[in-house]
């Protein structure tokens, strides 16, 4: 998975987004994911098609969109990794919709030695109560 489209800022906010709509409404739809995105449909599509072809999406023909076990790993990453962000720009005293809207363009900059150091200095200094914790497991065997 080395294809440019991977390590995209855009296919990091289409699967957080899929994610997040998946476990608050169940069935992710194209409209669904446009909207949380404030894209339009086609570009939905369009980019739906890429994360197909790399593995990280299932979807039938105008049905509904699903994460594959790859896609829920590297969902779960991008959402803690966002979490973590927000959590310690909060901590700093800034305002927390600017703090959100932050985490998400530092989310997909930032290396992973640099969040995986931050995290670990956020757990040291107790900065932990509002950031999710890494999922053990997000996908059953086989899948």
């Amino acid at each position: 998975m080395t294809d440019n489209f991977t390590q995209s800022a855009a296919m990091q906010d289409y699967l957080e987004a899929i994610l997040n709509i998946s476990e608050t409404a169940g069935v992710v739809r194209v409209t669904d994911i446009a909207a949380e995105l404030r894209i339009a449909k086609s570009s939905v599509s369009q980019a739906l098609s890429n994360l197909k072809k790399i593995g990280l999406v299932i979807q039938e023909p105008y049905g509904a969109v699903e994460l594959t076990c790859t896609g829920k790993k590297q969902a779960f990453e991008i959402r803690h990794r966002h979490h973590v962000l927000r959590n310690f720009l909060e901590t700093l005293g800034v305002d927390t919709e600017i703090a959100d809207e932050d985490a998400c363009l530092m989310e997909h900059v930032v290396s992973k030695e640099t969040i995986d150091k931050l995290i670990k200095f956020v757990e040291k200094n107790g900065f932990t109560k509002k950031i999710e914790p890494r999922p053990s497991r997000t996908c059953d065997e086989g899948e």
